[in-house]
């Protein structure tokens, strides 16, 4: 298994070592999987092109980065605007989305699997608060998917590199802002040496999901029981792998904050948040007049946010507003 995150790296890489880990145990051995990190075998964003011509077997990444295959896989990692977590899962679990995942996948003789997801990510680092859209105008910002394609309509002169380049490029000047996940990874690459400014809500990536891919007739030759039980730990690594975001996260942060000098906005200026939300029904509109798998991946999740939206707004949203506003326990214990 090739992935596109560095090795040991929290959160992401250790959540594809963990999976490899996991099958081989759970197979007895029959299935042994051997993980190599980024660039150890291919660069990381070639790590699907290696699973397509036979170098490596499986890869663990997001399906964001292979907008050039195909434009739908983008519905399957993280809509501006779009659905959380628990929404997306919903949707690829219940809702029609695997079905339609399996489908941009058989063109290139892969079999996906949602295998991690981090939550509602950070928004990003900048070298200095932001006042409004007039910020964006030219700004070189690292984002992928259809939340740098909302930042384009903005603005921004976006662009994509792997986690693990982020930093050298912000370092030398080549980026001048740059999201990747969140405090837990983004400590860990060390972004706050270069910018100091951190958003930690993004409206483009409000539930990220990673996945795993393997090369399909491999998976098909396989005994049943061994295909279930790599479709079932790739299911239980996508529920497992937020637990470790939402727990360390917040510790992330405190350090970031009081050990580093961080600022830290909750909030973005009013006039992006506003621009982004009207840009977002732009990105998914186009998608819409893609190719015909593009199209159904987009109508299937439109129909499915539309339908999901209601239980977390309604439930939710209104449950955590209501605990923010009213309960306060933080001077007990």
């Amino acid at each position: 298994m090739v992935t596109t995150w560095p090795r040991n790296f929290p959160g992401l890489g250790v959540g594809a070592q963990r999976l490899a880990d996991r099958i081989t145990a759970a197979s007895d051995g029959q299935l042994t999987i051997q993980v190599f990190s980024a660039g150890e075998i291919v660069p990381p964003l070639q790590s699907i092109d290696a699973v397509i011509d036979g170098s490596a077997e499986m890869m663990h990444g997001a399906a964001y980065y292979w907008l050039n295959k195909n434009q739908g896989l983008g519905f399957f990692t993280g809509v501006p605007f779009g659905m959380t977590s628990r929404e997306l899962s919903a949707w690829v679990r219940y809702g029609g989305g695997q079905e339609i995942y399996d489908e941009i996948y058989d063109q290139f003789g892969l079999q996906g699997f949602l295998s991690g997801d981090t939550g509602t990510q950070a928004g990003g680092w900048f070298r200095n608060e932001l006042s409004g859209m007039s910020d964006l105008q030219g700004l070189r910002f690292r984002t992928p998917g259809y939340g740098g394609q909302v930042f384009q309509k903005l603005g921004a002169s976006v662009t994509n590199m792997a986690g693990g380049e982020i930093f050298a490029a912000l370092q030398s000047g080549a980026l001048d802002a740059a999201e990747f996940v969140g405090p837990f990874n983004d400590l860990a690459l060390g972004f706050h040496q270069v910018r100091k400014h951190y958003y930690t809500m993004s409206f483009t990536e409000p539930g990220l999901a990673t996945e795993a891919v393997v090369d399909k007739a491999k998976y098909q030759a396989l005994p049943q029981h061994l295909q279930d039980l790599v479709r079932d730990v790739c299911q239980a690594e996508y529920d497992q792998v937020p637990s470790d975001f939402y727990w360390n996260d917040p510790i992330a942060l405190r350090t970031l904050v009081e050990q580093h000098g961080v600022t830290v906005h909750r909030e973005w200026p009013e006039d992006i948040v506003e621009a982004a939300a009207a840009a977002a029904p732009e990105v998914i509109e186009e998608q819409l007049d893609g190719d015909a798998l593009t199209r159904k991946a987009a109508e299937s999740y439109v129909a499915a946010l539309n339908s999901v939206r209601q239980r977390t707004e309604n439930t939710d949203l209104t449950y955590a507003l209501a605990r923010q506003k009213f309960f306060d326990i933080s001077d007990l214990g």
